[in-house]
């Protein structure tokens, strides 16, 4: 793995979660991937492709254009890599936009499948 390999991962990470369909997630991910939304909450995490895809794709899915992210690699040790970036909900009629700073903590396996994925995230004051 290296900042190209993680950007790459990172765009299809962007786009899987446009797309909302099971194909491209399940191929960002190893079947026994253990995805943590968030960790310091008590909120359990995924485990395995089959609860990370009903994640995505379960009542709370984020539906195409109410939303806009962009993440950056950050650095790159080896099998583990760092990014940081935003997610950005769209304002509508009911409720103000709301911008979340990302820092994604990943593991990825030999064929560039990620393993391991910690959310962290904060979320920029309303004001």
């Amino acid at each position: 793995m290296n900042r190209t390999d993680l950007q790459a991962w990172l765009d299809r990470y962007v786009e899987a979660w446009r797309a909302n369909e099971r194909g491209p997630i399940e191929a960002l991910f190893t079947d026994d991937i253990v995805y943590r939304f968030r960790p310091y909450e008590s909120y359990p995490a995924a485990n395995g492709i089959d609860e990370v895809v009903d994640a995505w794709l379960g009542e709370s899915r984020d539906e195409p254009g109410t939303w806009e992210a962009e993440y950056t690699a950050f650095a790159v040790d080896g099998d583990r890599g760092v990014a940081t970036g935003y997610s950005r909900y769209l304002a509508t009629a009911d409720v103000a936009e709301k911008t979340y700073h990302n820092a994604f903590l990943l593991e990825f396996a030999p064929d560039g499948r990620c393993r391991s994925f910690t959310e962290l995230y904060m979320a920029e004051d309303d004001g």
